[in-house]
């Protein structure tokens, strides 16, 4: 005969081996790293801003400063620490972005510029950029076909 658990024995043996998860405190690190990241963010277009660029033209600055310093921490080994720590509060930011392009990427260094990194850089973003495209696209075409009448 087979040892074989009932569905509650098996529950309460989960139960044992599960950690209890801290949901107050890892909600809390998210938010506060969240929102640094943010503060940093604003902080940035207001020296844009400073350095006379209007808001467009900071605000679109501010993206690209903080997807490279992004890539950059992800490429020192800074941000996937940031983000252990932090969880969620480090995906939602443009940074996250940065984050998800470059992390494949440098995963597959080691088989080459071509095969290695050109063929994995966009694992994990390429579908959201070619979605976020093709949305645009439909978009686009439906404000074109409908400001015809």
């Amino acid at each position: 005969m087979k040892n074989e658990m009932t569905n509650k024995e098996y529950n309460e043996y989960i139960k044992t081996k599960t950690p209890n998860s801290k949901i107050f405190s890892n909600c809390a690190k998210a938010f506060l790293v969240g929102g640094i990241i943010c503060v940093i963010g604003q902080c940035i277009i207001w020296l844009y801003e400073k350095w006379g660029l209007d808001k467009e033209s900071a605000a679109t600055c501010t993206s690209i400063t903080l997807i490279f310093f992004g890539a950059l921490l992800t490429g020192l080994d800074i941000y996937p620490k940031i983000a252990k720590f932090a969880g969620a509060g480090t995906i939602v930011p443009i940074t996250g972005f940065a984050n998800s392009v470059v992390s494949p990427a440098l995963e597959a260094k080691t088989e080459g510029m071509v095969l290695g990194v050109g063929a994995k850089i966009f694992t994990i973003a390429g579908p959201v950029i070619l979605y976020g495209i093709f949305a645009s696209a439909i978009a686009g075409t439906v404000y074109w076909i409908v400001s015809l009448f």
